[in-house]
């Protein structure tokens, strides 16, 4: 059983609720759920798990509809068949499951996947082997599973109760507090020889912030949002000729970066288009702010 800790994973940056969730579960070898909406780090922590583990063979599976079963099983290579018979192991590839063996399997997106797969999986989370059907043996295919989903996801398969009884849940939101969302885009976001004002850039990940709670929004903008707001802005500065980023190139990348991460609510969305209500936002928000004094006017 792995001895790791919470202060090991230091790829994503506070979280401490869900480290500590995360690193309880996997001391018991428990696999592991993550939830929670797109861009909050969920890969990036279940990278960090395997790195900290020393686990070399860390491998990822992508959830969609075109997921097969065989994906993860393994099929007969018709080659191999014809070469050794269509019952002799060695005509056998094996899938993920079998290659994540004393690994970590980390599946991303879980739901997007059809339950058959998901069902596929299911002997091997219980008994850490698998039994290949055409060949009515059992291979080891004991992993460490860290699964995602986003509930908000629309697009997705219903995860069936014998699925998920197999698994432990983790949650996972947006960063906790102002500050480490901003330590998250200086660290992380792509960066230009572009001076960007201390004060300007908290404003600009406030209006992120203030978007989330924002009670006309039904899908919230992700922290890519403010990593995009961050990098666009300096690319309008440069475009301009201009050594530091000023509000007009933060206005001016905000309706590009962050109408198509958000959804109005029903009761928006027939009124006002996605674009023209962040511009309005944007607008009442800034309205007054001077960046050089760091204070609303």
């Amino acid at each position: 059983m792995p001895n790791i800790d919470p202060d090991q994973l230091k790829a994503i940056i506070g979280q401490d609720k869900t480290k500590r969730q995360l690193c309880s579960a996997l001391r018991m070898d428990r696999h592991v759920l993550i939830i929670g909406p797109p861009g909050v780090g969920k890969t990036t922590l279940a990278k960090d798990v395997a790195k900290v583990m020393a686990k070399d063979n860390f491998i990822r599976v992508q959830g969609s509809p075109d997921l097969t079963v065989e994906d993860l099983i393994g099929d007969i290579d018709p080659t191999k068949a014809l070469k050794y018979g269509p019952r002799s192991e060695k005509a056998f590839t094996p899938g993920k499951i079998f290659k994540a063996n004393n690994g970590v399997l980390f599946f991303d997106e879980i739901n997007r996947c059809p339950e058959k797969v998901q069902n596929s999986l299911v002997q091997a989370l219980q008994e850490r082997t698998a039994t290949v059907g055409s060949y009515d043996m059992d291979m080891p295919a004991d992993f460490i599973f860290i699964g995602t989903m986003n509930p908000e996801d629309s697009s997705t398969e219903k995860l069936s109760d014998v699925f998920l009884d197999r698994f432990d849940i983790v949650y996972m939101s947006y960063p906790e507090m102002l500050d480490q969302e901003i330590e998250i885009v200086n660290r992380f976001g792509k960066k230009l020889k572009v001076e960007f004002p201390k004060t300007l850039l908290t404003k600009s990940i406030e209006f992120v912030r203030f978007l989330r709670d924002d009670k006309d929004i039904e899908k919230k903008p992700s922290v890519r949002a403010s990593l995009g707001l961050y990098e666009r802005s300096q690319a309008n500065a440069q475009l301009s000729a201009r050594k530091a980023v000023t509000l007009e190139d933060v206005h001016e990348a905000i309706v590009s970066v962050l109408s198509h991460r958000i959804r109005l609510k029903p009761s928006m969305k027939y009124i006002v288009e996605p674009a023209s209500y962040i511009a309005k936002k944007a607008g009442d928000f800034f309205n007054g702010y001077s960046p050089e004094k760091g204070d609303a006017l």
